[in-house]
């Protein structure tokens, strides 16, 4: 079978059966190609099946592809009880075996070299363009085009940030076409040009409003932000490419301001909510979700992974709980407020941002095996007390029966990506920030309500940001290399999306992965401050697995009568530094995909050549 192009099936089409059930539709049988092309109806049920594979949200059963609470991915965000996941340092056996694009879904963070989904966008583009003259009328091939080339600039730009230069289709190549189906790699830019065009054509002509759940224009925007900001930050950072860079920021400011324009969209939901929320139906906060529900049935695992029910195979380590703003809107080292440098749990929560708080449990446990640090974003606040507190843990939050929903593309995300460009357009020669940009983003972002947990607790929303605070000494752990403001509003974007979908992507991006060298940064490999015996239990510690490292940096594993000596930055027994650090290793480019070699040798068999990628060598094993 050839890795290249897969062959188009019509089964895949999923059947319509109303908004509710949009993202997850039943099969429908196999349709004759050329009998199907016939209404709008059939269309919409074709483009049905790109959903749960691009907005993947939880996932479904024991899934985690998009919210890694198994640690199934790395970052500097993360830490394992046992050796830190290591980035891609050899070039595979293979990498075109599966169909899927979901844009997280392996260690190197990205789709498989395999064109499936963008020869099913060029068949559904074709058949409207071929066959359904006179069907449609001019603003229905219009959305339905848009809609088509929006899946197809999805897919390339998410290929194209794996793997850097790919061939690149923008028709139905057939099966005869070899040199078509074999020809080398795209040139990156070109790819993009191409995307953009796509996205561009989405933005005029995909409707306003097609439905709920459907892709609309406002998802296209909101997409767009995310994608050209990726592509703008990756050509300032990665090539230097500035006037190039400035095309794609710019596009991602003129996206985000058509989102915000709207006044569709607000930051209107408590946090928790936003994640543990049976129903996200007219949700202000969202701009896309994923609905879950028993009778459809689609149902998830990952509430299950945030209640106790399950062990969390990666936790948040201390580097992370440092980038934590205080609730004076200062970091830790320069905050004012009483025990701001203090990282046991009970500090943590009183003087950080409310996020804190609301992302994690609020008691060290060893069910975080790593860090001692437990996540609990992805589930409402009922869940997590009732298993804690011992008491009959109803169905919903164990095993695959998860049912609430998931904010598959968020207005905070908009808002952060929106000035994030508008930060780095500054950067080349752009308009400068205003203090009007910031209360439109971060700070519409910080007055995000609280909820009775969190009043309860004495919590308040965090100090708004101010530009003229924003110096160079504000932060004095800064990355001196990183701008003031465009390091505080990376911050923001770390504690806001948290184990998402973003962090390693975002490493990628800024060229940056140094930050998870952990023989250079120890506080990766560490996790809140604890009395082991006080806070968690003689009862509840299991022996020679968990343990302290001090402030001297001596590591002390409890063995059951050591609990006097074990107060200090919480350790799994078996947490270590990455077997390979790619930092070290020649030949390896951990920011792009190498190609499998079967891909390659597949080329060579039908007398062509396929390069490996950039960075990487070129010999073919």
């Amino acid at each position: 079978m050839k890795t290249k192009i897969l062959l188009f099936a019509l089964a895949t089409l999923v059947f319509f059966s109303g908004c509710e059930k949009l993202l997850d539709r039943a099969p429908l049988t196999s349709e004759n190609d050329d009998t199907y092309w016939v209404n709008e109806q059939n269309l919409r049920m074709y483009v049905n099946g790109y959903y749960s594979n691009y907005f993947v949200g939880y996932s479904t059963l024991w899934g985690v592809v998009y919210t890694p609470v198994t640690g199934y991915l790395t970052s500097d965000d993360i830490m394992v009880n046992g050796n830190q996941r290591s980035l891609e340092v050899a070039v595979p056996t293979s990498r075109g075996a599966t169909s899927s694009g979901v844009e997280w879904i392996s260690s190197y963070n990205g789709p498989d070299w395999n064109f499936y989904w963008v020869r099913k966008t060029n068949i559904f583009l074709d058949r409207i363009e071929q066959r359904m003259g006179g069907i449609l009328t001019e603003e229905q091939k219009n959305h339905w085009v848009g809609v088509g080339r929006f899946f197809r600039a999805m897919e390339y730009a998410n290929l194209v940030r794996v793997f850097g230069d790919v061939p690149y289709y923008d028709y139905d190549v057939q099966d005869y076409e070899l040199d078509e189906l074999y020809k080398p790699r795209t040139p990156r830019n070109d790819v993009m040009d191409a995307v953009y065009e796509d996205l561009k054509f989405a933005l005029e002509n995909v409707r306003l409003d097609d439905g709920d759940q459907q892709v609309n224009r406002y998802v296209v925007a909101a997409y767009i932000t995310r994608l050209a900001l990726y592509e703008g930050t990756w050509l300032k950072y990665h090539y230097s490419s500035n006037e190039r860079a400035k095309k794609f920021l710019q596009f991602a400011v003129e996206a985000g301001d058509y989102v915000i324009a709207s006044g569709k969209y607000n930051i209107v939901t408590d946090f928790r909510s936003l994640f543990g929320s049976e129903s996200l139906k007219g949700n202000m906060d969202c701009i896309l979700y994923r609905h879950y529900d028993l009778t459809i049935p689609v149902t998830h695992s990952i509430a299950s992974y945030c209640t106790f029910n399950q062990t969390q195979g990666g936790n948040a380590n201390l580097d992370l709980v440092k980038a934590f703003i205080c609730a004076d809107g200062k970091p830790w080292a320069s905050s004012t407020l009483t025990d701001a440098g203090k990282f046991d749990l009970a500090n943590l929560i009183k003087t950080r941002d409310p996020r804190f708080e609301a992302t994690f449990w609020d008691k060290p446990t060893s069910k975080a095996g790593a860090s001692g640090l437990y996540t609990c974003k992805f589930v409402d606040r009922e869940g997590p007390v009732i298993a804690a507190t011992g008491g009959d843990i109803p169905s919903k939050y164990t095993s695959t029966n998860n049912t609430n929903d998931y904010p598959v593309m968020r207005y905070a995300e908009v808002l952060l990506n929106w000035i994030e460009a508008k930060a780095e357009l500054a950067t080349l020669g752009g308009t400068p920030v205003t203090q009007t940009d910031i209360e439109t983003s971060i700070n519409k972002i910080r007055k995000r309500p609280l909820d009775a947990t969190a009043t309860g607790k004495s919590l308040k929303q965090t100090e708004p940001m101010t530009l003229t605070a924003i110096t160079e000494n504000f932060d004095p752990n800064r990355d001196q290399s990183v701008p003031p403001l465009i390091w505080e509003i990376r911050r923001e974007r770390r504690m806001e999306l948290y184990f998402e979908h973003s962090r390693l992507v975002d490493l990628r991006r800024w060229h940056k992965l140094d930050y998870m060298n952990d023989r250079k940064n120890p506080d990766l490999l560490k996790g809140i401050w604890v009395d082991l015996e006080a806070e968690i239990g003689k009862a509840n510690l299991p022996t020679n697995a968990v343990g302290v490292i001090t402030e001297t940096g001596e590591r002390i594993i409890y063995n059951g009568s050591n609990g006097n000596l074990t107060k200090g930055y919480f350790v799994g027994a078996a947490v270590a530094p990455r077997t390979y650090q790619h930092w070290d290793l020649s030949g390896v480019n951990p920011y792009l995909a190498p190609v499998g070699d079967a891909q390659r040798r597949d080329y060579r068999n039908k007398g062509y050549e396929l390069s490996q990628t950039e960075g990487w060598s070129n010999e073919l094993n």
